[in-house]
């Protein structure tokens, strides 16, 4: 199989059929990742593609010596940044309790294949309150978990997906990781210690 890099040196050359295949390797994590930012399955769809489409016009731009998927989340950052700004969209959660099709927390959670229907159950409960606690926290402590815990970006990688300073990506995981534990105790799911006992 043709690395990222490969493959963009063939599609710079002109091959439609190199970048297709880039698409079909990024298009899941770029659309997870906006769709995070947004809070909107069919606005995060219709920014993908803008991401795709501005990435093909500036492959000229793009240095092999840097990772590609770094490269293109900064495209999808940017792209998404933008599209915040003008629309002051408010960080609501997501509207659609159901699973997201393309897979999300709850399908990586939930392997029912491999457990008893009521652990399953347990595990997809947790997904959808887990994205519904990343949904509740600001856009960039979302993107900055978003790349780092679902996407495996290393803080470096984010840095440059970002063009935030490595302190400032730390900063934002670690406050982004305690928000996460109240919005996870407040739906239910911390400590049992701090959870309110039955009838009470």
């Amino acid at each position: 199989m043709m690395t990222d890099v490969e493959l963009v040196a063939r599609a710079r050359a002109g091959s439609q059929e190199a970048f297709r295949e880039l698409v079909v390797r990024f298009e899941r994590p770029v659309y997870s990742l906006v769709a995070r930012m947004v809070q909107d399955p069919a606005l995060a769809e219709d920014l993908a593609q803008e991401v795709f489409l501005k990435a093909y016009r500036r492959l000229d731009t793009y240095d092999p010596q840097r990772k590609f998927s770094s490269w293109l989340f900064k495209i999808a950052h940017n792209t998404t940044i933008d599209h915040l700004r003008r629309h002051a969209l408010e960080t609501v959660p997501l509207a659609a309790e159901k699973d997201d099709e393309r897979g999300g927390l709850a399908a990586v959670l939930a392997d029912a294949a491999s457990e008893d229907p009521a652990a399953a159950a347990e595990r997809r409960d947790l997904a959808r309150s887990l994205e519904r606690a990343i949904a509740r926290l600001r856009p960039e402590y979302r993107e900055s978990v978003v790349l780092f815990y679902v996407e495996g970006a290393s803080y470096q990688d984010i840095c440059e997906a970002t063009g935030l300073p490595l302190g400032t990506v730390k900063t934002n995981l670690h406050r982004a990781r305690k928000e996460l534990a109240q919005h996870m105790t407040a739906l239910g799911w911390g400590p049992r210690e701090t959870r309110a006992a039955p009838g009470s």
